[in-house]
């Protein structure tokens, strides 16, 4: 039930957002769709299916493991089911605004993380565009953070449809009249704030780390408001993967244990 409500959430929004895309595109993409979104997409369904019949429960079974067990920090104290899930979605979001640092820093995760940015261009398809190792190394990473603040199970799937709904969200190629944008982004991340972060300028890739609330990237000074070149014209994915045909799939998964030149 758990993974079918998950699910469903998901491929709504994803497909809310294709028809925005369509209707009222923030960007004119120089490569086919076709060309990218069989990419994109066939590493979203192989990742589905890896995780599904492998570690994809990890989650939801920790918080149910921590409830029964009385295990993590939450369960200390005598908090109202509502306060606690409220304190579980900051933590769990504030958690993968690090790991996301980590990603960037950390040479190792890098070479798995460099697969999402290695996008050319930027749509609703780039926010299931992760290597498979990235995804399970991401769920462990979550899980435990499950365990130490005993999360409740209710309070795992609906962190999980934020987070799904908000990547897709900011991933996606959607035209927001500035005004809005600009008061959204004291809240969520917009798609102009999180595109940013896909520039090939370092010092703008290595900023708006969030994926739902924009709180953590300004409280820690990662934030950057505009990219050097407009939204329209700036160079999306690295610098060192320009060439859409030597993305495709198996090289992709074999992308972070090769070297660059």
């Amino acid at each position: 039930m758990e993974n079918i409500l998950r699910l469903s959430f998901a491929i709504g929004i994803f497909l809310i957002m294709i028809i925005w895309e369509f209707l009222n595109p923030r960007r004119s993409l120089t490569i086919e769709r076709k060309q990218r979104w069989l990419i994109n997409l066939g590493l979203a369904v192989n990742n589905l299916l890896l995780v599904r019949f492998s570690v994809g429960a990890i989650a939801y079974l920790s918080a149910d493991y921590a409830q029964e067990e009385g295990l993590g920090l939450l369960n200390l104290f005598n908090l109202t089911e509502t306060l606690a899930i409220i304190i579980s979605l900051l933590v769990l979001d504030f958690a993968i605004y690090c790991q996301h640092i980590m990603s960037h820093k950390w040479l190792w995760l890098w070479r798995l993380h460099q697969v999402h940015h290695s996008d050319i261009e930027i749509d609703v398809t780039t926010a299931v565009r992760f290597h498979p190792l990235e995804i399970i190394l991401s769920l462990f990473y979550k899980s435990l953070w499950i365990l130490l603040l005993g999360i409740n199970p209710i309070a795992v799937i609906v962190f999980e449809i934020i987070l799904n709904g908000a990547a897709t969200f900011n991933h996606s190629n959607i035209n927001i009249s500035s005004t809005f944008d600009k008061a959204l982004r004291w809240l969520i991340i917009t798609p102009d704030m999180h595109r940013i972060h896909h520039s090939t300028i370092k010092s703008e890739m290595d900023s708006n780390y969030g994926f739902s609330i924009s709180l953590w990237d300004r409280a820690f000074k990662t934030y950057t408001e505009n990219p050097e070149d407009s939204q329209l014209t700036m160079t999306i994915g690295l610098k060192e993967l320009r060439i859409p045909e030597q993305l495709v799939l198996i090289k992709l998964l074999s992308l972070p244990f090769k070297r660059f030149k």
